[in-house]
């Protein structure tokens, strides 16, 4: 019996330190246990805030005038007609661009790699389906570190490098470009 028991406690021991591992602390440098997790790491989640507002305008105003006179005039006995030359030239010019442009949004991103400086590059993506109608929204960039709130988000203004692009698919967007017809006349001229 007191080999059976013995047999007994040996395998609840090896089977106890089998499932009781020790934690590997490394993973851990630099996380305090006191302060809020941010994103630093590849595979790490940060959340962009979408705030963009472009607004551009361009005015341009040309005026040119050329004016030449030429004339001859004669005297004396000999009745001599007058002779004049007159040139003229004038142009105006105008023209006129305003552009404006309002993106606003939430997108989730990953790091993908952690540059030499700690920099963050980060790349995401979000679909979403509206009835039948697919809108694609792309953002890629590079985040500091202390840009990083404490709920891991940052604002796009604070992402360099930063590409937004806003993409759709659909019947909608079908029916807003040229026709095949269009395109092909396009080709010829």
């Amino acid at each position: 019996m007191n080999k059976f028991l013995a047999g007994m406690l040996l395998f609840g021991l090896a089977a106890g330190a089998s499932a009781v591992r020790g934690q590997d602390l490394r993973q851990y440098i630099g996380r305090s246990l006191f302060s809020d997790q941010k994103a630093n790491r590849v595979g790490d989640a940060v959340t962009i805030l979408v705030i963009e507002a472009t607004n551009a305008s361009n005015d341009a105003k040309t005026e040119s005038g050329r004016n030449d006179n030429l004339s001859f005039q004669g005297s004396g006995s000999v009745n001599l007609p007058q002779v004049g030359v007159g040139i003229g030239h004038q142009f105006q010019g105008a023209g006129s661009t305003t552009s404006e442009g309002s993106v606003r949004g939430k997108i989730s991103t990953r790091v993908d790699s952690v540059l030499a400086n700690g920099n963050l590059v980060v790349n995401g993506k979000r679909t979403v389906v509206v009835n039948g109608e697919e809108q694609v929204i792309r953002i890629s960039g590079i985040v500091r570190p202390v840009d990083i709130q404490s709920d891991n988000t940052v604002y796009s203004y604070n992402v360099a490098d930063a590409t937004i692009m806003i993409e759709g698919s659909g019947i909608v967007s079908k029916v807003q470009g040229p026709g095949f017809l269009t395109k092909f006349l396009h080709l010829l001229f």
